[in-house]
């Protein structure tokens, strides 16, 4: 499940996701996304995992769709978890956007906060 959570203004958008990301996630988050990018053209954006386990297949489909075609639309990415893969999902974006892209543990969230709002 994604929240979208209420730090989410101007071209930040900060998320929490728990379990498994669905296509019903991305028919809410893709909008928001699309919105960002027209108005301010980069995204900042704080991306929380608590107990996420991954995407559903047409969810991945359509993240890696979004990330595809908008690589170059990202400013900053904070990637907040508490497992170790997805320390390592974050090393693995870093060849494919421009973007600055940093992980922090849950326990630094607030740190992650600061450095996206920067």
């Amino acid at each position: 499940m994604l929240q979208i959570l209420g730090q989410t203004e101007g071209n930040l958008i900060a998320t929490r996701a728990t379990g498994n990301l669905t296509e019903a996630d991305y028919d809410k988050l893709l909008p928001l996304l699309n919105n960002i990018v027209e108005k301010h053209k980069k995204i900042r954006w704080y991306f929380e995992m608590e107990g996420f386990e991954g995407w559903k297949p047409k969810a991945f489909w359509e993240d890696l769709k979004f990330d595809v075609q908008h690589a170059n639309k990202f400013e900053k990415v904070a990637m907040v978890g508490d497992e170790k893969w997805e320390d390592w999902m974050t090393d693995l974006m870093k060849p494919f956007t421009s973007a600055e892209v940093k992980f922090f543990e849950i326990n630094h969230a607030s740190e992650g906060q600061k450095w996206i709002e920067k």
